[in-house]
């Protein structure tokens, strides 16, 4: 609901592409340097705490916007300087998330469902948010979405405190962080699902998710709306999300999910295609829908391909690489659909997107009958693994 409301604002006092794709560009750069450091912490340290410890700082960057918000002193910079320090502590975050969904499971073999209900559960709020977002925008205002942003976070820490973890081993050595990186590198580079992965939905970063920096622009000039609009827009990609999150949830099986996440960047491409040349709202929420589904999905089929194949041990390094490859290229996608559309327009920025992912799709389908070879390889080891763990 935040980033809906600064990306209003910044376009509401500047009307300039540019700057929103700058103001999306600077919310994900200071991820894209943290997110591998936050990995090696998470090998290192309670992941329960570390989450504790990022919701702190939160509400202080939030309750601090909140504040100069009620009185009047809300700047296009200090919109930015907001945005820089959300990055950082999303940089911290996100990895961490990640990785402590397996310390929520008592069973391995539910791993892939749980997977599928937190990415259905965070869908869920990326719905709820823009909604309410869009309706406090059009009637009370950015303040009050603001300080419900500071609201959440007591939230936040009362959940963390009462979740009941399985105890995971932590490695507490003194190696070298630089040494931990560069093992968690090479391990990624190793391993061909997870690398050709962690490609795709980089690239997806790039091209098939860099609209969102645009939709103020399809909002308030392309269909002519208000907040409101703004927030229907942002919300209608999310309900394709739980739908697919809820599909997911119900998968037991691993191989297979490679085919399905083929599937989505013909979904996303075709879609960004027709969402450039829509005029119409509800033609737009519909298209949005079936670009959300086919994103979230793709991304979900990925991060259960690789929490189910990824050692223990290197868990929070590899799920940092995962959280760089998802919301890392986000600051590339964005200014570079920010300059596009500042010269060509925001309609034929997306229809260009459009095609890059079409692109992707060829891309994907070449390396497919490899990857289920190695997801088949790699899935029926580990069942036979299992009784000898339990």
């Amino acid at each position: 609901m935040s980033q809906v409301t600064i990306s209003w604002l910044i376009y509401d006092l500047t009307h300039s592409p540019w700057l929103l794709g700058i103001i999306g560009f600077l919310q994900f750069l200071p991820a894209l340097i943290l997110t591998p450091f936050s990995g090696v912490l998470c090998d290192r340290w309670s992941r329960r705490n570390l989450l504790m410890l990022v919701q702190v700082l939160g509400f202080i960057v939030s309750f601090s916007l909140t504040t100069l918000t009620f009185f009047g002193l809300i700047e296009v910079p200090i919109l930015m300087g907001a945005t820089i320090l959300a990055g950082l502590l999303k940089g911290l975050d996100m990895p961490v998330r990640y990785a402590i969904v397996v310390e929520t499971v008592d069973e391995r073999e539910h791993l892939s469902n749980a997977i599928a209900l937190y990415s259905a559960i965070l869908s869920s709020s990326m719905l709820i948010g823009p909604a309410i977002g869009g309706a406090l925008l059009a009637t009370a205002g950015a303040k009050y979405c603001f300080l419900y942003d500071s609201m959440s976070y007591a939230i936040a820490l009362l959940t963390l405190a009462m979740m009941k973890l399985q105890v995971v081993p932590v490695n507490h050595q003194s190696q070298n962080t630089w040494q931990k990186l560069k093992e968690g590198f090479t391990y990624v580079y190793s391993c061909l699902p997870i690398r050709i992965i962690l490609l795709l939905l980089g690239f997806h970063g790039v091209a098939g998710i860099s609209y969102m920096a645009l939709l103020p622009i399809f909002a308030g000039d392309i269909l002519k709306g208000d907040g409101g609009t703004m927030g229907l827009l942002s919300a209608a990609s999310s309900v394709g999300s739980i739908v697919a999150c809820v599909y997911l949830s119900l998968r037991r099986q691993v191989l297979g999910l490679e085919r399905l996440m083929a599937l989505c960047p013909l979904i996303v491409g075709l879609g960004l295609i027709a969402f450039g040349l829509s005029r119409q709202i509800w033609l737009s929420v519909l298209i949005l829908t079936a670009i959300g589904g086919g994103g979230i999905l793709k991304v979900s089929c990925g991060n259960t391909i690789i929490q189910n194949l990824v050692e223990d041990d290197k868990r929070g390094r590899v799920m940092s690489l995962y959280s760089l490859a998802v919301i890392g290229t986000l600051p590339l996608g964005n200014l570079f659909a920010g300059t596009l559309a500042q010269h060509i327009g925001a309609p034929t920025t997306v229809i260009c997107c459009g095609l890059m992912c079409l692109v992707e799709t060829v891309w994907f389908a070449r390396q497919l009958p490899l990857l289920t070879s190695w997801i088949r390889l790699k899935t029926n080891a580990v069942r036979e693994l299992a009784p000898v763990h339990n």
